[in-house]
């Protein structure tokens, strides 16, 4: 389907259900938000201590719909005045996922309107272009989440190169296995954080770097955090919850910064980019000041509500791809796994 050169403003309606968030919002030339919603289903989830993917699709299938109607109401739109509909396709829960391509396909049809398919990571950097409408590539992205944690050089908007990826767990991954360990519930990353600004890191953790490269790893910090809490207690000790979560955050927070500001180093950038859920945490937010400070550097993030799952990031990655005439037909499918 063509694209109008000749309109000026282009209002694109993103549609996000990767995980256990259905969300839709509609962006305006990339920028600015003319409504957004997101229903959660973190209370639905939080019985079983984790997200139940089965639960989460029927709960996405049950919900989009009403949200998508209820969201260009709160925009004062039809669906005529959409230039196109964006949507994650991965990666995430295939089911989940499934449920959002589906709904955006048919409705791409029934109003003729152009498909557009976004990377749901490429979704999180986007976000930062909402919070920061003067942000244009090239610029440094680390993105970290439950199941991500990669270093990215942005060389323009939809060209990426990957500088750096977790060779096994991600940071938000062991965030929240070592919070199950610990018997905080769901969701895990968010609770450990608020019990660490009561704590103080006085347990040592291992902190894993390569000497050829700034790939991350989070797997042997994960076992040694969870083999320590199940150690002492088969020998009766207490651990104080607070310092552990403290320990924890310090020795993740550490790792990703440390491997960041060699990135800084190596490739001579001027501004950072963050992205994702774990760019909601406390103590990375306060490391990467001190990194900003220590280096000169513009290091930007989006507001807390933009770094978990939504979908501003959604359709104001879907402008840029527009913008490209980057379509997608309606034959479009679902990845759980999905390369940048």
């Amino acid at each position: 389907m063509a694209v109008s050169k000749k309109s000026k403003t282009v209002r694109i309606l993103g549609i996000e259900s990767s995980c256990d968030e259905t969300a839709a919002a509609v962006v305006e030339n990339g920028r600015t938000v003319l409504a957004e919603m997101v229903a959660t289903q973190v209370d639905r989830h939080a019985v079983f201590g984790g997200v139940v993917p089965e639960l989460a699709s029927r709960l996405h299938l049950e919900t989009i719909a009403p949200l998508v109607k209820m969201t260009l109401l709160q925009a004062k739109l039809e669906p005529s005045d959409l230039d196109a509909v964006a949507v994650t396709h991965g990666p995430g829960l295939v089911g989940a996922l499934l449920v959002g391509v589906s709904f955006a396909k048919a409705f791409a049809y029934r109003h003729q309107k152009p498909l557009v398919a976004v990377h749901h990571l490429a979704g999180h950097l986007a976000a930062n272009y909402v919070e920061h409408p003067e942000l244009e590539p090239p610029f440094l992205a680390l993105i970290v989440s439950g199941a991500h944690s990669h270093l990215v050089m942005v060389e323009s908007y939809g060209l990426y190169r990957v500088v750096a990826r977790t060779r096994d767990d991600a940071a938000g991954e062991a965030f929240d296995k070592v919070a199950r360990a610990m018997g905080l519930g769901y969701p895990g990353g968010k609770k450990l954080d608020e019990l660490a600004k009561t704590g103080r890191p006085v347990i040592a953790l291992p902190e894993t770097s390569f000497p050829d490269s700034f790939d991350f790893s989070f797997s042997g910090l994960k076992t040694a955090a969870v083999n320590r809490l199940h150690k002492a207690r088969q020998k009766g000790e207490t651990i104080d919850q607070a310092d552990f979560a403290s320990s924890v955050q310090t020795a993740i927070v550490n790792t990703l910064l440390t491997h960041t500001e060699q990135a800084i180093r190596a490739l001579n950038v001027n501004t950072l980019v963050v992205a994702g859920g774990v760019a909601a945490n406390s103590g990375l937010r306060e490391g990467l000041k001190s990194l900003q400070e220590t280096h000169g550097i513009d290091v930007l993030m989006p507001r807390l509500s933009w770094c978990t799952d939504n979908a501003v990031m959604i359709a104001a990655a879907g402008c840029h791809a527009y913008m490209n005439e980057s379509f997608a037909g309606l034959d479009l499918n679902a990845y759980a796994v999905l390369p940048m």
